[in-house]
């Protein structure tokens, strides 16, 4: 079954996979869960997984569109998924300033990450966040609501765990009143906020070696013998944590596009993908060079390459990467946000935004009818891999069944 397209398709992370993964397979022990990843990536949006028929309600012609994988590292399918989230968190937004805070994990613990990603990643959640609502009791006597989202690599693909933390400009006191800065610049003093992570981090890393749920493998097997784990504890309480706050975000109404820039994203979006050679059996991509004043380059490796760096950043099965704290908690938000929003009817902190909101992002070309351009595309039906139609009835007339039967 095919789909007639008159236009030639852009490089895709897909594509990527469909040329160089059986090359990369061959001699490689891959874990299992990375194996059904990228087997799952490779076919996002072709007709192995099957098709959408959508029907316009301009123009009412068909559009038929291959189905994606819906995996949470595919960058063809997290960006309509992104949307759809940013919605859902609209409930709880509150009408105060932001702060944007980056969490860094040291260079040193990196190689022991990726050996245990769940167990460092999960505590590199717990302590940013208990930093954070340490030092909202602590200056505000009022607990902070925070969204924290991970992101493992750097620009170039390479391992590079941090969290981007929004955090709420002030918080809920006992007494369900609100409580924040006095000034608008910045809410923590930063080298503080350092000291007490870097701290919380190093106590939790020891906890997990005495409990034994830490791995060494490799270059770390050493680190398992008794005492050579101290050395690696004292270097890590020696040096400067890296901890970075960008300001206050302007107001609550451009929260949600902010957030869009940081979650549901992944290693490597489409549009970074610039070339792929198969008789050079090379793939580039862009990226920003930092240390040349973000200047934008481009990057070639080999296939090889690029897949061993973008497994790099594959997530533990079942691995959460976006939480919420304080307020925002899941199992607190419910009660916690309409006390914090009436706390803000009166409330000095309450923050009403002199600029208009960032314009709506304009709708993905996918769900755009090719036709007449229109955004009123319906889902009428679908077909699976093997064939078998489902039809939408509501949609659909059954008058027009013998139509798109007949187009099958």
């Amino acid at each position: 079954m095919s789909c007639p397209s008159g236009q030639t398709p852009e490089l895709t992370l897909a594509r990527v996979l469909e040329v160089f993964l059986p090359e990369y397979l061959l001699g490689r022990c891959v874990p299992a869960h990375h194996l059904k990843v990228l087997r799952r990536l490779a076919r996002c949006r072709s007709a192995q997984l099957g098709w959408t028929v959508w029907q316009c309600q301009h123009c009412q012609r068909s559009h038929w569109q291959p189905n994606g994988c819906g995996d949470r590292h595919c960058p063809s399918c997290q960006h309509q998924l992104g949307r759809q989230w940013l919605e859902r968190q609209r409930r709880a937004l509150l009408p105060v300033r932001y702060f944007h805070w980056v969490f860094t994990l040291p260079a040193k613990l990196r190689p022991l990450a990726l050996q245990n990603p769940e167990a460092l990643y999960t505590l590199l959640f717990e302590s940013a966040s208990a930093t954070l609502l340490y030092f909202g009791q602590e200056r505000f006597a009022a607990e902070l609501g925070l969204t924290a989202m991970l992101h493992t690599w750097g620009q170039n693909l390479m391992d590079h765990p941090h969290l981007h933390c929004l955090v709420s400009g002030g918080g809920l006191t006992a007494q369900n009143t609100w409580s924040g800065p006095k000034q608008a610049r910045w809410l923590f003093p930063v080298h503080a906020v350092g000291h007490v992570l870097r701290a919380k981090f190093c106590a939790g890393l020891l906890q997990l070696q005495a409990t034994g749920k830490l791995v060494f493998a490799g270059s770390l097997q050493p680190l398992s013998q008794p005492g050579a784990f101290a050395p690696l504890l004292r270097q890590l309480q020696a040096q400067r944590w890296v901890v970075f706050a960008k300001g206050s975000v302007v107001g609550p109404d451009h929260v949600l596009d902010y957030l869009g820039r940081y979650t549901h994203r992944v290693a490597i979006s489409n549009s970074r993908l610039r070339a792929l050679d198969a008789q050079a059996r090379t793939v580039a991509f862009t990226y920003k060079d930092y240390r040349d004043a973000n200047r934008l380059k481009t990057l070639p490796l080999s296939g090889s390459e690029f897949l061993r760096r973008f497994l790099l950043h594959v997530l533990p099965h079942g691995f959460t990467k976006i939480r919420h704290y304080g307020l925002l908690a899941n199992n607190r938000r419910q009660r916690s946000v309409p006390l914090a929003k009436a706390a803000l009817e009166k409330s000095p902190f309450r923050f009403e935004s002199k600029t208009p909101p960032a314009p709506a992002a304009s709708p993905s070309p996918s769900f755009c009818c090719p036709h007449c351009q229109a955004t009123t595309l319906r889902c009428v039906a679908r077909i699976d891999a093997s064939g078998k139609w489902t039809f939408f009835a509501a949609a659909i007339g059954c008058s027009d069944l013998p139509r798109y039967l007949d187009s099958s």
